[in-house]
Formats: C-alpha cells, sequence, structure tokens
C-alpha cells in the first residue's frame, strides 16, 4: 500500500455513540490536528447528543449522519473510530469494505477493544482492513496510559541492560459491572468479564514485555490456563437488581464475572516469561481499579489507578446525588475518596488518539494495528478453552480459529 499525503488535519467520524464514544471526545481536547466532523449511530437521539457534546468542545464542527454510507461517501471525514457494540464490529467493517471498495474518500479506520467476538471474526476484521488498503489501528488505551509509557521506557532504558529482560508482568482491573445491557449478553458481547476486560489486561502486559521497537508477535505465545466463575451477579438479590436496571435475565443466561489467567510467552531469547492477568465485575470499592505489575531479575515497577494524588473526604452530613465525577464506575459519594482527575490521560485515551491521529494523519500505519488485536482475541479464545476444559492449552491450537466461548454460543 502506498503511503497516503500528510494531511494538515484529520477529520475524524464516530460510528457510535455510547459511553466510550464521549469518553474519546473527552479525550480529544489534548490532541492536536484534529476535527471530529461526522457522527454516526442507529439512534437519532444519541447521534444528535454526542455531535452536540462534540461540537461544544471545540472539536467540530460535526455533522449527525442518518446511514454510515452517507458520512464515508461524504468527503468530509478521513477516518472511522469504531465504537458499537462488539456484536455490530464485524458487519460495519464489511460495510466499510464496500463502501472503500465503491470509492469512499476515507484513508484508516480504528476500532475499540476487543476487535471482535471470536478469533475467527478478529482475522476477518484484519483481512478486510487490508483488502480496502485502509490504515488500521487497535483502540486500546492502557498501552497509552501515561504510567505505562513512561514505566516501559524507564525499566528497558536503565533496568533491562544490565539486570536482563522482564520475565512477569500483572495486570488486573476490576470494576463493580458494566454501563449497558449488552455487555452481560454473552452471545452480543462475545463472553463475559475476561472478553470485556482481559482483553486490556493481557495486551498491556505483553506491551510491558516486549523490547521496545519491536512487534507484539516477538514474544512467542506458548499456552494459556484460566478459571472463570459467576461470584456476585447470580445471587437472587444481584440478579433482581441486574433485571431492574437493564432487563437481562442473568439466572437464565449467567456469564462469568470473575477470570484469572496465566498466559506463558518465550522472549527472544527463548526465555520462559508469564503474564498473569485477573479480572472482575465483582470488585465493590471507589471505583474502577487498574493494578499493574513489571517484574525482571533486579526490578519491579507497579501503577494502581486508585492511588491517586488528590482525595477528598465528604462527611456523612454531606448528601449528593450518584454519580461518577470522582472516579469511573464509582461507589460511593461519601467518605474518603480517591480522585482521578485526569480519566482520559490517565487511562491512556489521550495518548491513544493522540497517536493514532498523527499516524493516520501522516499516512502511516500506528504502533497498535488490527493485527495486534487478532493477537490478543487468540490469547482470550486459549484463555476461554482453557477455563471449559479444565486444563491448559497450547498454542498454537487450530480448533482456536472457529472456537466458541461456551457463555457466547446461541441456545
Amino acid at each position: 500500500m502506498s503511503q497516503p499525503a500528510t494531511l494538515d488535519t484529520l477529520r475524524v467520524g464516530f460510528v457510535g455513540t455510547g459511553f466510550i464514544a464521549a469518553f474519546h471526545a473527552q479525550s480529544m481536547l489534548g490532541v492536536r490536528n484534529l476535527q471530529v466532523t461526522g457522527v454516526y449511530s442507529r439512534s437519532g437521539d444519541k447521534r444528535s447528543r454526542i455531535a452536540e457534546r462534540v461540537n461544544a468542545l471545540g472539536l467540530g464542527p460535526a455533522k449527525s449522519y442518518e446511514s454510515l454510507e452517507a458520512m464515508a461517501m461524504s468527503g468530509e471525514v478521513d477516518a472511522l473510530w469504531i465504537m458499537t457494540p462488539n456484536d455490530t464490529r464485524l458487519d460495519i467493517m464489511r460495510e466499510i469494505h464496500r463502501l472503500k471498495k465503491a470509492g469512499a474518500p476515507i484513508r484508516a479506520v480504528a476500532c475499540e477493544k476487543p476487535l471482535a467476538r471470536t478469533l475467527a471474526e478478529a482475522r476477518e476484521m484484519l483481512t478486510l482492513a487490508e483488502d480496502a488498503g485502509l490504515l488500521h489501528g487497535y483502540l486500546e488505551n492502557q498501552l497509552f496510559s501515561t504510567a505505562v509509557l513512561r514505566g516501559k521506557e524507564i525499566i528497558w532504558r536503565r533496568a533491562v541492560p544490565s539486570g536482563g529482560r522482564p520475565y512477569l508482568a500483572r495486570a488486573t482491573e476490576e470494576h463493580s459491572g458494566p454501563h449497558e445491557p449488552w455487555f452481560w449478553q454473552g452471545e452480543r458481547q462475545g463472553g463475559g468479564v475476561l472478553s470485556d476486560m482481559m482483553c486490556h489486561s493481557v495486551e498491556v502486559a505483553r506491551f510491558l514485555l516486549t523490547e521496545p521497537g519491536k512487534p507484539r508477535g516477538s514474544l512467542k505465545l506458548v499456552s494459556a490456563s484460566a478459571t472463570t466463575a459467576t461470584l456476585k451477579w447470580t445471587r437472587p438479590r444481584y440478579a433482581a437488581d441486574l433485571k431492574s436496571r437493564m432487563g437481562i435475565d442473568f439466572t437464565r443466561r449467567p456469564v462469568e464475572d470473575f477470570a484469572r489467567g496465566i498466559i506463558t510467552l518465550e522472549n527472544g531469547d527463548g526465555e520462559q516469561i508469564l503474564i498473569e492477568a485477573t479480572t472482575s465485575w465483582a470488585y465493590v470499592g471507589a471505583g474502577l481499579r487498574i493494578q499493574l505489575e513489571l517484574l525482571g531479575p533486579e526490578y519491579s515497577m507497579e501503577f494502581s489507578s486508585l492511588s491517586a494524588g488528590l482525595k477528598i473526604f465528604l462527611s456523612r452530613n454531606v448528601a449528593g446525588s450518584e454519580g461518577e465525577d470522582l472516579v469511573e464506575k464509582q461507589n460511593a459519594e461519601q467518605g474518603l475518596m480517591p480522585v482521578v482527575e485526569d480519566e482520559a490521560g490517565i487511562y491512556g485515551y489521550t495518548d491513544e488518539n493522540r497517536h493514532m491521529v498523527e499516524a493516520f494523519r501522516k499516512g502511516q500505519m500506528p504502533a497498535e494495528t488490527f493485527a495486534d488485536g487478532v493477537g490478543v482475541m487468540e490469547m482470550l479464545m486459549g484463555l476461554y478453552r482453557s477455563a471449559e476444559l479444565g486444563r491448559t492449552v497450547a498454542f498454537p491450537d487450530p480448533k482456536l480459529e472457529s472456537y466458541v466461548p461456551q457463555v457466547a454460543r446461541s441456545e
């Protein structure tokens, strides 16, 4: 694929208008050479709301489009950000492929995590992007967290040359449950918490273990071992709560709300290294908690998103409405509370979008592509199959190519 000319400004179109689209819009305040010029989703109300939000932030002018075709063919959009529910992403990518082949003047597509629901779907996403001649970026924000980027740079520059390569990366992400009903539906989401959140954990861990400048594929997958459980949300009280708030009968079609996995790899020197990941929708604390560690022969690094520099205390006499103004997935309004003062930056969305925009604007492939999203899905499917079989799964495993997690299979 020949490199397109550099653009002064990359004009982005949002495909999807849910919670994550609002998060991306907020983060884009920290990105130069960008305009959000289009917004599309099936909901007219949500389209209008996100377009108004984008324009209020000064990122537009953004126009609300009634179809993906109208936005892609408008000549007003250079790149598309796919941020719709997991079960819609492949069909959307098929449509983008068709439109590009029909002459749509777009150069790039970026897709939120996970890339798809299965390894087969992820491979098709990559094939479609490549066949259409599109630049493609996989939106895994945790790789671009300021703490992750700075910590990795220091470890690999100062510690690795004398201490040797790192051998263990731990990643944990936990909160009290997703925002929208489709996340709780295995067939639509692709699974439960393992699909939803361990996609973050395995990739940020793999990134930390990868030598700077080398592709993620430079680490060879060896095996996967996992345990999954439903600890909280099938209990009668909480199942009733889900049915009341989300309309979901979780007693009939539950998915896992806890997952622990170990991925074994080999590094470039043939040494064994490990990823240890834990994810949960059954954690009740201040809010979303991300914990990362990187360990090597003579060093370590660690990060916790709730170890914030800013904290506030509200006594029992201070009453207020529920919200998420202090931290995402906030669970309390009183007491001593950490405040994540720049969620878009700390979680990595700002630097993620800055990197994607600059790569696409210059006609270059970004550092995190659909190929990396395929690698993530191979790890996740290995973990799901391990949990189902009750044994370690070795890579490569041909059965993963058509594997569907048990909780995501059609009835």
